[in-house]
């Protein structure tokens, strides 16, 4: 399914929100997505992260690097193996630290310092041994050049306020840019690097989005961790201090990708030259379904280190990231108007539904059915709009627009998808 372009291959961009234990999730995307056969044809040319996602993206830069994408999975595996609390003080520990973090969003608990801890140097340290023991710093060097993929890490210097990414094209990537990403500032001790000191790049871009660009991809994949919706109210204690998290994280992605499809619309309607400063950059964003047992914890199950918790997050986002390959595909036969590609991605059971402000055909149900308003409407009448992102949640879903030869007469509406074994099982179609 590797989709190339009239120059080459298709290049794409990847940033990995921060956000604690949920970054296992990004490690289960990066394993299926960089051992995937689907992604021949597609040339990795960057990759960002802040904090847990600075992890993920660290790991599967040194496996590109290395010439070897799908080695990626076993590094991200053996790392979170490794930061999984397995034996019995580490699951006490862990327990302990839960307990505490959640009981601070119910009552004021007293506050140590990092500082007045020597645990948080220790702790910090063995970070670093995690880090050291399946990547060799020591053969990295600055890509002045352009050779090899970008690293991008986001930090925030404490002092002067000022947000960092430390850029591989014009760093020597370091362990301790990696700490200083992820330095908690409740748990860790800030970090120097040169002449600065360092906090989690959470407080900072989340993940690094706009030098990301520089490296001119065609396609950028956000794995997102906090998720963008939200089912009901926030009522509880938990609940609100949970959701202001989520919100807090996702400030600067919003901003950051609101202003590339802004740029995407004026190149589309022929308000911004195509002169080569600016180029459109389709946006796809792989997002994190919280598991049920990380909401009644709230935002301290981002410091969970349960085995079998990490394990879920791994295993849930290599399915979520199957879901997307299959939907790129799917992508991919509906923009070439072919209708028997598109047919093919059907499961034998599939239900389409289109409504206004598309044709109103209700309910059609079997390959015969649906076969006939693939060639009739979907890849004839119906087009996928290039300058809004594909989001792939519980499901995945594009901004759709009929075609009119006219751009102000043009009808707008959505496409939400659901996939089962690789097969789109359900496609709705409407407002």
């Amino acid at each position: 399914m590797g989709q190339m372009t009239d120059t080459g291959p298709c290049r794409v961009a990847i940033a990995c929100q921060g956000g604690g234990s949920h970054t296992a999730f990004t490690a289960g995307v990066l394993k299926r997505l960089l051992g995937a056969d689907e992604l021949a044809g597609v040339e990795v040319v960057g990759l960002s992260g802040t904090s847990g996602g600075a992890v993920c993206a660290l790991l599967a830069w040194s496996a590109l690097l290395d010439g070897d994408p799908a080695a990626a999975g076993g590094l991200l595996e053996d790392f979170w193996a490794d930061n999984s609390a397995t034996t019995p003080m580490e699951q006490l520990v862990n327990a302990w630290v839960l307990w505490a973090a959640r009981l601070e969003n119910l009552v004021v608990l007293p506050a140590v310092s990092p500082y007045d801890s020597y645990g948080s140097v220790t702790a910090l340290d063995e970070f670093r041994r995690m880090l050291e023991r399946r990547v060799d710093f020591g053969r990295f060097r600055v890509q002045a050049d352009g050779s090899g993929p970008m690293l991008l890490v986001g930090a925030v210097e404490v002092r002067s306020g000022a947000f960092k990414a430390f850029n591989s094209r014009r760093d020597r990537i370091s362990a301790d840019m990696i700490l200083a990403s992820a330095a908690i500032p409740t748990l860790f001790r800030a970090v120097r690097v040169g002449d600065g000191t360092y906090w989690d790049g959470l407080f900072s871009q989340n993940p690094p989005v706009r030098e990301l660009v520089d490296s001119r991809p065609d396609e950028l994949w956000v794995i997102q961790i906090n998720p963008r919706e939200r089912d009901g109210e926030p009522r509880t204690m938990v609940e609100i201090a949970d959701r202001r998290n989520e919100l807090s994280g996702n400030l600067s992605l919003h901003q950051e990708l609101g202003f590339i499809e802004k740029i995407d619309q004026l190149l589309d309607e022929g308000l911004l030259a195509a002169d080569g400063r600016y180029r459109q950059i389709t946006v796809r964003v792989i997002e994190l379904t919280r598991p049920p047992g990380s909401r009644s914890l709230g935002s301290a199950s981002k410091l969970n280190r349960d085995p079998g918790f990490i394990r879920e997050l791994i295993d849930h986002g290599e399915a979520r990231a199957a879901e997307f390959l299959a939907a790129r595909a799917f992508e991919d036969a509906w923009r070439r108007h072919d209708p028997a590609a598109v047919l093919a991605c059907f499961a034998g059971d599939a239900e389409l539904v289109s409504g206004p402000p598309f044709p109103d055909r209700g309910v059609l149900a079997g390959r015969r059915q649906i076969g006939r308003f693939v060639r009739e409407q979907l890849t004839t009448d119906l087009h996928i709009d290039p300058t809004r992102k594909q989001v792939a949640a519980d499901g995945v879903a594009w901004t759709v627009r009929a075609h009119r030869d006219d751009p102000g007469a043009r009808v707008q509406g959505r496409a939400e998808a659901r996939f089962r074994d690789g097969k789109v099982a359900s496609l709705r179609l409407g407002g």
